[in-house]
């Protein structure tokens, strides 16, 4: 271009003009070293995000497996073994970030990180790699096959674990290919390196997330099964005289009126005595002794016949000589409601017997009766009557008193994670509840706070989100997780003691 058959002012101004484009491509490398910075903030923010989702999904399959290890100790020990192998990979990557910038004094100044000796020669060795170097492949190896082996080979999340970590030999066209850590690490800059590294916590993360949140879900959408419905005997009465007609009725423990059995069999024979969802009992006593109640509803489900047991057994006496004594609802009362107690004694009316209560106040209601525990542990129901034979009869029956347990924060009804839009967040109340309690409550939400990832916590009186929450919600975007936790609320007036979190995850 400086050569040729030309002018002193066009070499001069040749010359200017390759100047000029080489200020620019310079220009163009600090821009392109800033984005890798500006990436990696980005990165490490959701990281955090996302590690306090994952918390909370951690703490509450820990809950659950406390009250239903049966059902979620197995779930939690695959959780336990997801979330140690995570950290320890998490943590490697953290301290390697570390000491590859040790000497890089503001951390935030990318421009700086364009070199790229400093990985060069902690990972490569000539054509081969440093002890580094192999230690680095075998941890992200071995976090691969430690998770597939937790998850075992079916799993429906190898795919996405086998694609996050793998560690191929690279195709370089023509039949030509490159080792993974060579083609990912060897000759770039710094900042690169570092802003790939954070996404490889990322993807530990978003692993974690992922598989947490199917177990749970997992474990829900079983609970619905009609396999997992139990047969439940209810007698009108726990005893029977010689000769009396044993009545009540058997449904299943989620009871739905409109749910009808394809057919039953009880104590080995087809019975079809069937009412409002219920199999209506009405059979002979027999003798004096112990009786089964015994058999199998059937139920049809995705074109198949599902069986459901059950089994109770009740005695046929001479003369009872004790009251009988149930909770209406559960094996405890709650502190701060009012619990329903049936108490019944056969061959004595309900208006015939004498009831008291220690450790509570006793009301009637109806045939029943009405207990409110006291400050105490326990709370004792004390029954009294006389037989027509003039035969005084006395009981007592200890209950254990508890707290209402923890409510769930919700929004639209839906608990855990809900995806929804922005748009929706802003004029949404923010409301708990109980989904498996059986009383009815009354809840209304107090106050809560409210973090938008990158923003101050906003705490927020009321239900629905306040001028200045929807001022940091704005700031959101897409794919963000809200986390609305800190909920205070009262129950039928009685301030529940914990509520956890709801987090919202942002479709727009």
């Amino acid at each position: 271009m400086a050569g040729g058959k030309m002018s002193a002012r066009q070499k001069m101004i040749n010359l200017m003009y390759l100047v000029f484009i080489a200020m620019l491509a310079m220009q163009m490398d600090k821009e392109v070293l800033s984005a890798f910075g500006y990436t990696n903030e980005k990165l490490v923010d959701n990281n955090l995000s996302t590690a306090e989702k994952n918390a909370l999904a951690y703490t509450n399959l820990s809950t659950k497996a406390s009250e239903q290890p049966a059902k979620f100790g197995p779930l939690k020990q695959k959780a336990d073994k997801i979330k140690e192998y995570s950290s320890e990979y998490y943590q490697y990557l953290a301290a390697l970030k570390i000491k590859m910038t040790a000497e890089i004094e503001d951390k935030d100044d990318y421009e700086q990180m364009d070199k790229m000796d400093w990985l060069d020669a902690h990972f490569f060795k000539g054509d081969g790699y440093t002890i580094e170097g192999q230690e680095f492949l075998d941890n992200i190896n071995g976090y691969r096959t430690n998770m597939i082996q937790v998850l075992g080979a079916n799993s429906k999340f190898i795919p996405a674990i086998n694609d996050r970590f793998n560690t191929e030999d690279v195709d370089r066209g023509g039949n030509k290919t490159e080792k993974w850590l060579k083609a990912r690490y060897e000759g770039f800059p710094m900042v690169a390196s570092l802003t790939n590294f954070t996404q490889i916590q990322a993807d530990i993360k978003n692993t974690e997330s992922d598989i947490i949140s199917d177990l749970l879900g997992g474990q829900l959408e079983s609970e619905v099964s009609m396999s997992n419905y139990n047969g439940v005997v209810q007698l009108d009465k726990n005893a029977f005289y010689p000769g009396d007609k044993v009545t009540g009725s058997i449904v299943l423990g989620r009871y739905d009126p409109n749910l009808k059995p394809s057919r039953v069999e009880l104590n080995g024979k087809n019975y079809e005595n069937f009412k409002d969802g219920s199999v209506i009992l009405d059979l002979n006593a027999g003798g004096v002794g112990d009786k089964d109640i015994k058999g199998t509803i059937y139920f049809m489900e995705n074109g198949e016949e599902v069986p459901v047991p059950f089994k109770s057994s009740y005695s046929v006496i001479a003369e009872p000589s004790s009251a009988v004594v149930s909770a209406d609802k559960m094996n405890v009362v709650y502190r701060g409601l009012d619990n329903p107690i049936s108490v019944s004694l056969p061959g004595v009316s309900s208006g015939d017997l004498n009831v008291s209560a220690s450790g509570g106040k006793l009301s009637r209601s109806g045939s029943g009766f009405i207990v409110r525990p006291g400050g105490g542990a326990t709370t004792k129901i004390n029954v009294s009557a006389t037989l027509s034979s003039g035969k005084k009869v006395t009981s007592s029956s200890t209950f254990r008193v508890k707290d209402i347990p923890a409510a769930m924060g919700s929004v639209r009804g839906q608990y855990g994670t809900v995806r929804m839009p922005k748009s929706g967040l802003t004029n949404a109340p923010i409301t708990a509840g109980l989904p498996d309690f059986e009383f009815d409550l009354k809840i209304r939400v107090q106050s809560f706070k409210i973090k938008v990832p990158g923003e101050l916590t906003i705490i927020v009186n009321g239900d629905k989100l306040s001028a200045a929450a929807k001022k940091v919600l704005s700031k959101a975007r897409r794919g963000d997780i809200i986390n609305i936790y800190g909920i205070k609320a009262t129950a039928n007036g009685t301030n529940l003691k914990k509520v956890l979190p709801v987090n919202i995850e942002l479709t727009n």
